[in-house]
C-alpha cells in the first residue's frame, strides 16, 4: 500500500506504481468519442500518462492545461490524462479549455486501470477514484519515470516528467 495526504489526513492506495525499468501494464481506457484504447495503440511512441482524481477539481484541471501547453512542444510523444470522469465530462472539458494536443481518457467502463497500476484510493473520502500520478513510458512501454503526488491538492513535478523524456 501506498500512503499519500489528502488535506493532511492519510489515504492510502492499492500498493505502489511499476517500477522504473519494468514494462507498463496494459491498460483498456475510453476516449471522449466512446471508443477504447489500449497502451498497445501508443506502441512506437513515448507516453505521459497524467493520472488524477477528476477535472471537476483545479488540481486536476490545472495538470491537464500545463500539460496540454507542453505536449505541442515534444515529438513523438502521446500525453494521456487519465480519470475515472464520465467521456461526456472529459469532452466538456476539453472544448470549453481549448484542450486538443492532448487526450483524455476514462477508466469509467471497467475501472482496471487504478487496480493495474496499483493507484486506486482504497480508503478515505474519495476512495475508488485515482491518485495523482504521473508515469513517463518510452517508445517500448517501458516505466522511465514516476511519481505518485503525497499531498494530493499539490501538481506534479511537471520538469521531472518532462526531462524523463530526454
Amino acid at each position: 500500500m501506498a500512503t499519500v495526504s489528502l488535506k493532511g489526513n492519510p489515504i492510502n492506495t492499492i500498493g505502489a506504481l511499476p517500477e522504473v525499468g519494468s514494462i507498463a501494464p496494459d491498460f483498456e481506457l475510453t476516449k471522449t468519442d466512446l471508443s477504447d484504447v489500449t497502451l498497445n495503440d501508443y506502441k512506437g511512441s513515448k507516453v505521459i500518462l497524467n493520472i488524477f482524481h477528476s477535472l471537476d477539481t483545479g488540481t486536476c484541471a490545472n495538470s491537464v492545461r500545463k500539460f496540454n501547453e507542453e505536449a505541442s512542444k515534444l515529438e513523438n510523444t502521446k500525453i494521456l490524462c487519465v480519470s475515472k470522469d464520465l467521456p461526456f465530462a472529459n469532452g466538456r472539458f476539453c472544448e470549453a479549455e481549448g484542450i486538443d494536443n492532448l487526450e483524455v481518457l476514462s477508466d469509467f467502463r471497467n475501472g482496471n486501470f487504478g487496480k493495474n497500476y496499483n493507484l486506486e484510493y482504497v480508503d478515505g473520502p474519495i476512495r475508488g477514484l485515482l491518485s495523482r500520478c504521473i508515469i513517463v513510458l518510452d517508445e517500448n512501454s517501458k516505466v522511465l519515470h514516476t511519481e505518485q503526488v503525497y499531498d494530493v491538492v499539490t501538481e506534479p513535478d511537471y520538469e521531472s516528467a518532462l526531462n524523463a523524456l530526454k
